[in-house]
């Protein structure tokens, strides 16, 4: 029983291989790169939610992820969790594929074929404005309620 690394950056992910039986642990590896790959571009697009229900800690997980996802799109660049889930595929003998992961799973039914620069960079604009909007209505939120706090006036009256 052989063991082979797929390096991806500084992880390393360790999987026992045996002759013909590591298929389906190739694919379950893509599979659930992918499951995370879809989450983490929920989070980082819609995360900010979390603050408007009081959930104020998730800004130290969702600001970073936000950002993260932004410069992917303004940079034009790849993410990492791409490559990791096409060389999984590879290794559990499915046929690769062109393109990153938004291109394959997000556009192909939101937007038309093809991810031009012009469309990846609106995407990018599009995660900045929205959580700008969540943000920005998060602290006014605050602020309106640090101010009813020191007045002494309850909310909403």
């Amino acid at each position: 029983m052989a063991k082979r690394y797929i390096l991806t950056g500084s992880a390393a992910i360790r999987l026992r291989c045996q002759a013909g039986s590591n298929t389906m642990i190739y694919r379950v590896a893509a599979d659930a790169v992918l499951v995370f790959h879809f989450l983490f571009i929920v989070w980082a697009v819609g995360g900010g939610l979390l603050l408007l229900a009081g959930w104020h800690r998730a800004l130290w997980l969702h600001l970073p992820a936000a950002l993260w996802a932004v410069m992917i799109e303004f940079g034009g660049w790849i993410c990492p969790l791409t490559p990791l889930e096409w060389q999984l595929r590879e290794r559990a003998g499915e046929a690769g594929f062109s393109g990153g992961f938004v291109e394959r799973y997000v556009l192909a039914w939101i937007y038309p074929e093809g991810l031009t620069r012009e469309i990846q960079i609106a995407i990018g604009a599009g995660i900045l404005i929205l959580n700008a909007a969540i943000y920005g209505y998060w602290l006014m939120r605050l602020r309106s309620n640090s101010r009813q706090d020191s007045s002494g006036t309850p909310p909403g009256h």
